[in-house]
């Protein structure tokens, strides 16, 4: 379906089917407690970050994405009736990598993937400072929470004081 939906590829195809799965969920195991399992595959979350970082992206519009888009269901391996996640368990998902300095590993493995794959050449430059990345999707979050608390605060105003803020 994914196929038919885009003929030409997108992003998310073109990753699943040239670099194959990349993350498991054995490569975060020292991130999560040894009791339990994660509500959502640390591997898959992985993916979710390297896709919303590609596609400048909140936390709530991958989430979204994750929930909505043919493509990155077949990028991530889900049946299409997956109900996705909250866009919270994203900045959790930051928090761990963070707390666990496993930002680098997480990009190292991309492009370790595409090199073994011929995707980059040789002598190349492959910048993989994970810190830039982790900023800008937490710099988008933070746009998103700044966003959400302009809202609450003028609904608030508006149950209050309904004139002052008509005027």
């Amino acid at each position: 379906m994914a196929r038919a939906a885009f003929p030409k590829g997108s992003l998310a195809i073109r990753i699943r089917d040239e670099l194959g799965e990349l993350f498991s969920d054995t490569d975060f195991a020292g991130l999560y407690p040894r009791r339990g399992k994660p509500a959502w595959s640390p591997g898959r979350l992985a993916l979710v970050s390297v896709m919303q970082f590609a596609e400048g992206l909140s936390d709530r519009q991958a989430s979204d994405a994750v929930r909505g888009r043919l493509d990155w269901k077949y990028l991530l391996g889900l049946k299409l009736t997956d109900p996705g996640f909250d866009h919270s368990v994203l900045t959790e998902f930051r928090d761990r990598l963070i707390t666990g300095d496993a930002g680098i590993d997480l990009l190292d493995r991309v492009l370790e993937a595409a090199a073994e794959r011929g995707l980059l050449k040789a002598g190349g430059r492959a910048r993989t400072d994970s810190t830039i990345v982790l900023y800008a999707t937490r710099q988008i979050n933070g746009l998103v929470r700044l966003g959400e608390t302009l809202r609450a605060t003028l609904n608030s105003v508006a149950a209050r004081e309904p004139e002052w803020l008509a005027s």
